[in-house]
């Protein structure tokens, strides 16, 4: 049982239910963070929402725009869904890897028609037990313990951060810095300053008619980051930008493109390389392995002079 008084870390789940069934939408005494990631909480805008939430988002994203975890509770059916949530306001780039896709079932599987968040797949799912102070939280008839429903929080975002590929443990992390963030940028950044890097002195860009083709290179199977010529050979260099996904989904996503442009381009000597925002083991044993894979480490600097009219 986990009741107002207590000091277990997820307090806020049960005001958060006993809440969702008053007309009170406020929602400011709520925490703002929870396990380095941004919490949000939601009863409606204006009027009581059917499917009240409670979202952890990453620096980057936000639940109007980004994938992430969600407690959602359909009040009409007493169901508290831990969810893989997905916004429903905007599609964003990317979203949960194919191994969370294909193993856990979507929400308008398990709750038959839902007023929203259908597309969304299930984790974990509570009938809650709602008294005059106290929640309880129940499975299958089960009575569930406060420290097994934080577990499975704790779970949930744990392979949220690993599926993002980031550690927030402390003030250096990706998420505090904001690399995150830069990443979505960073695409951009390499093109208008193409002369400027590495890449530049020995690959070139691909023109058509004036226009660039190069970014975001349009195949058949999706597009590809940076498709740029080796300024010598002209073989071709597909390069891809590690963003918000791990590093088994990068490794995949660049052997497909290289593999496609060996075919379609009639390339057999096509090379890679990944980009990404720090050191990693996984990307460096596949590098070893795999021959024409190459992996690159960006580093972002701020310098700050005055200002002199």
């Amino acid at each position: 049982m986990i009741n107002l008084n207590s000091k277990g870390k997820i307090e806020f789940l049960t005001e958060f239910l006993m809440q969702a069934h008053e007309v009170n939408l406020k929602t400011s005494h709520y925490p703002k963070d929870f396990l380095d990631l941004k919490m949000k909480v939601s009863f409606g805008m204006g009027m009581p929402a059917r499917v009240p939430w409670i979202s952890f988002t990453a620096q980057g994203m936000s639940t109007s725009n980004g994938y992430y975890p969600v407690y959602l509770y359909y009040k009409d059916i007493n169901l508290l869904i831990l969810s893989f949530g997905i916004s429903e306001t905007s599609e964003y780039e990317t979203n949960w890897p194919n191994s969370i896709q294909e193993s856990y079932p979507r929400i308008s599987e398990v709750v038959d028609n839902p007023p929203r968040y259908g597309d969304s797949f299930v984790f974990k799912s509570y009938e809650p037990v709602i008294e005059a102070n106290s929640v309880h939280f129940a499975r299958g008839g089960a009575v569930l313990s406060s420290e097994a429903v934080e577990s499975e929080l704790t779970d949930m975002l744990n392979i949220y951060k690993r599926t993002l590929d980031l550690e927030v443990k402390n003030e250096t992390s990706v998420v505090s810095t904001g690399l995150f963030y830069m990443e979505k940028q960073l695409e951009d950044f390499i093109i208008e300053n193409w002369a400027n890097t590495q890449f530049g002195s020995e690959l070139d860009l691909i023109y058509e008619e004036g226009n660039l083709k190069s970014q975001q290179y349009r195949t058949d199977i999706g597009p590809i980051d940076i498709l740029a010529i080796e300024r010598k050979t002209k073989k071709h260099v597909v390069i891809e930008l590690k963003k918000n996904q791990t590093s088994d989904d990068t490794v995949g996503q660049i052997l497909r493109y290289m593999g496609w442009v060996k075919e379609k381009l009639n390339d057999p000597e096509v090379r890679g390389i990944i980009v990404a925002g720090k050191y990693d083991e996984k990307l460096d044993y596949a590098r070893k392995m795999i021959p024409g894979l190459e992996v690159f480490i960006y580093e972002v600097q701020f310098n700050l002079k005055e200002y002199i009219k």
